[in-house]
């Protein structure tokens, strides 16, 4: 299969606007409804502030500049997770990474399957592919490889975050492995983030703020510029199935 050009963030997107199935509401209240959409080929990066510290890690980790260019799709797709309109992904890893593609689609699937996930509305359930027509894209890249693909759709990314286009999100290595600074020493919880938010702009929608303090950060709020009084939140719903949501930042 030739291989899909892609795009994603760090913390994350943008997407085709999509038209969206019916299905039941959260426990929480009414089911959330996209605050904004881009049409398809538009594309953001979203990076740290530059004054951010850089965390070592406490085990050496394998992060090659460059990996092959090719990317390698798991064996097998995945079953069907929640209801509504069923989001078709592929999920990709390129090669020269050390990292296997059915390990990674997995955390992907794991992530969307949660009962805290975007399906916990009732109005889109997920199904990971690998042929035929599909919704939007995943894949894990080298930091030379994004700032091609990024540089593509305009975009610099200097070989440490994600950006997103289209149907496309590319995930950095470096990023997905080093985290970022709010999210150190929880691996788990920032890949969920990385995921959610990207899938939220696939969605349609925009970026939030924080709601006030003390309170979980929204999913859709770009967590790696600061958290501003809220508290760390990688999913869109919490526990009860209430909706994680802020204010709106416009134009974002």
């Amino acid at each position: 299969m030739t291989a899909l050009v892609l795009v994603a963030l760090a913390g994350l997107g943008a997407m085709a606007y999509l038209s969206f199935g019916g299905g039941s509401k959260p426990a929480g209240g009414p089911a959330p409804q996209p605050q904004t959409s881009t049409a398809q080929g538009d594309a953001r990066v979203e990076a740290e502030p530059s004054d951010a510290p850089i965390v070592k890690p406490e085990h050496s980790l394998y992060i090659p500049a460059k990996g092959t260019g090719k990317f390698l799709l798991p064996a097998s797709g995945s079953r069907v997770f929640g209801h509504g309109k069923i989001m078709r992904y592929m999920v990709e890893v390129e090669g020269g990474l050390r990292q296997s593609p059915t390990t990674f689609a997995r955390s992907v699937d794991k992530i969307l399957a949660d009962p805290r996930g975007w399906a916990a509305s009732g109005k889109w359930g997920f199904q990971r592919v690998n042929s035929g027509q599909y919704d939007f894209v995943v894949q894990l890249a080298s930091p030379k490889t994004v700032d091609r693909i990024c540089g593509s759709y305009g975009m610099t990314t200097n070989g440490t975050v994600n950006c997103s286009g289209g149907k496309q999100v590319v995930v950095n290595l470096k990023r997905w492995l080093l985290l970022t600074k709010y999210y150190q020493g929880k691996a788990d919880q920032y890949h969920a983030l990385t995921i959610n938010h990207e899938v939220g702009h696939r969605l349609g929608f925009g970026h939030m703020t924080c709601p006030g303090r003390g309170r979980p950060a929204p999913v859709m709020m770009q967590q790696i510029y600061g958290l501003k009084g809220c508290r760390i939140n990688p999913w869109p719903y919490d526990a009860h199935g209430r909706f994680l949501t802020g204010p709106s930042v416009r134009g974002k």
